[in-house]
């Protein structure tokens, strides 16, 4: 049986499938994009980098239980069928997403907070781990023979969107917002979490309208379904060798290169190269906007060329390019390499402003702002904040007010300089370039990915057998980026190197994507399987 020919029947499909597919990632997201705001708000505030590699473990627990999701969500596709399926993995994200934005803060309810953050959060990485698969493999049994990778490629934008999505949310909020209403512990971050119950709302009563795929609806009028989808895909030793040839020479691979363009990227931008909340979010919104399209492109490519070979040149490209493209962003966004100049008429130099804290007299608190503008328009922000002690030679452990006020002395014990960097209109837009090449490759490596995954399991077990590959190649390779590539960063930091290698976190997904690389090449097709109705 061939998908269908009726224009306006496959663009419904296309429309319902990715509309509610494009809410899930945007539910799965926004803890991303917020998890600096949300370590401060669920573990206590002086954890620092603790909090957030909390956070982001979190964040990447999500991913990891994406595989089991895959499992029980995918045998009730191929048992029950694709479109209650992922209706009801819908229902469960849109609520989860909408229940972490009504968990109060660590101030509020202590260690409960994360605790209960982190079981929402398993709960959206399960329904997720059942979405894709379903919209996948619904979207390719309607699709016309020889036209796979180009309709499923649409699909593959949701991914991206729904990051979109959720960057353009935070960013409208924030900016009428400013920054400490956004940032308080009811404040405007939780709005976000609350408007996904609105849009699963719409996206559920569009979904309700879609019919059954026709390929599993003729499968089950012949009795043709499997009973067992679980034994039959990974009991059956040639099918299980084709779940590990899918997850090992294509996905894993795939996963790293995507997390790596839109999910470290941005990490890198803000927290590294220390650029503006908004900019380094605007940054990521031209980029996608810019890159998105590719993602139809490489999958109709990949009807007339095949799949692998589009995949493989985008995990070769990442592979090369990575160090050299972080390399430019540091060299873009530090002040020793700015060429153009202060421009001294519009630098400012705030006041000092010194502070004795009421309940310990031996302490001050300094504080100074620098705005320092280039000629280019770029302005670095320096905020310097030190803790000063009070003592003098006579008596180290007396108090400050017994103290000869001309023997006080004060030494510095926690000198901070906190940088936040808004580049110039040239400068922003290398950014932006460098992040849109990064995406292009991601468009490269996912674009095609949804018809190779259906093209290569049998209709009544390819549910269940495309998500678990699928699953642990983006939600465990993928979503541990960046985590593992934060951790590996600390690892290289000490007495001598205090930052650290802020490169070294690329190890992990150029390794992980090598590995693919060659598995990919020595044993995956180029074969494109025109009937899937097998």
């Amino acid at each position: 049986m061939k998908g269908t020919n009726q224009p306006s029947k496959i663009a419904f499909v296309i429309g319902a499938s990715s509309v509610g597919t494009l809410i899930e990632w945007y539910d799965f997201y926004i803890f991303g994009m917020l998890a600096t705001i949300l370590s401060k708000q669920f573990f206590p505030s002086d954890a620092g980098t603790a909090a957030l590699l909390s956070t982001l473990a979190i964040f990447a627990a999500g991913f990891i239980v994406r595989p089991f999701g895959a499992l029980v969500f995918g045998r009730l596709g191929d048992l029950i069928g694709r479109k209650h399926t992922f209706l009801l993995t819908l229902i469960i994200m849109g609520g989860s997403t909408f229940a972490i934005g009504l968990v109060p803060g660590y101030k509020t309810i202590g260690w409960l907070a994360p605790i209960l953050v982190l079981i929402l959060r398993l709960l959206q990485g399960l329904a997720l781990g059942g979405e894709y698969g379903g919209a996948a493999t619904y979207v390719a049994e309607h699709a016309p023979e020889g036209q796979r990778g180009f309709w499923t490629s649409w699909i593959q934008t949701t991914a991206t969107l729904g990051l979109f999505l959720a960057l353009g949310v935070i960013i409208l909020i924030r900016s009428n917002q400013g920054v400490e209403k956004f940032s308080a512990e009811w404040g405007g971050w939780r709005y976000p979490f609350w408007v996904s119950i609105l849009l699963v709302g719409v996206s559920v009563l569009i979904r309700m309208r879609m019919s059954e795929s026709p390929m599993f609806t003729k499968l089950k009028s012949e009795g043709k379904t499997s009973a067992n989808p679980l034994k039959e895909s990974f009991g059956n030793k040639a099918n299980f060798k084709m779940v590990l040839l899918a997850l090992f020479g294509a996905v894993m691979g795939q996963g790293v290169v995507w997390y790596t363009g839109q999910f470290y990227a941005q990490s890198f931008i803000e927290t590294v190269c220390k650029i503006d909340f908004i900019q380094s979010r605007n940054i990521m919104l031209v980029a996608i906007l810019m890159a998105t399209p590719c993602f139809v492109l490489f999958g109709w490519l990949s009807d007339k060329f095949g799949r692998k070979w589009i995949m493989l040149l985008g995990m070769f490209l990442a592979i090369v390019t990575y160090r050299p493209i972080y390399k430019e962003f540091l060299n873009i966004t530090s002040a020793s390499n700015k060429t153009q100049g202060i421009d001294t008429s519009a630098t400012k130099v705030g006041p000092l402003m010194p502070l004795l804290d009421t309940k310990d007299k031996h302490k001050m608190y300094i504080k100074q702002v620098i705005d320092t503008v280039y000629l280019d328009g770029s302005v670095f922000k320096y905020t310097i904040t030190d803790t000063l002690i009070g003592f003098n030679d006579l008596d180290v452990n007396s108090s400050i007010n017994s103290m000869n006020p001309m023997l006080v002395k004060y030494k510095s014990i926690k000198p901070n300089v906190v940088v936040e960097k808004t580049m110039g209109s040239s400068a922003s837009w290398n950014l932006i370039w460098l992040v849109f090449i990064q995406i292009v490759y991601v468009t490269m490596v996912y674009g095609p990915i949804a018809a190779f995954l259906v093209e290569m399991f049998p209709t009544k077990i390819r549910y269940t057998s495309m998500s678990l590959p699928y699953h642990i190649g983006n939600g465990v390779f993928g979503g541990l980026v960046p985590f593992l590539g934060t951790l590996i960063v600390e690892f290289t930091k000490s007495s001598n190197n205090p930052k650290g290698d802020v490169l070294a976190g690329l190890w992990y997904p150029i390794g992980v994507a090598a590995v693919c690389l060659i598995i990919g090449t020595i044993y995956l097709s180029n074969k494109i399987d025109k009937d899937v109705m097998d």
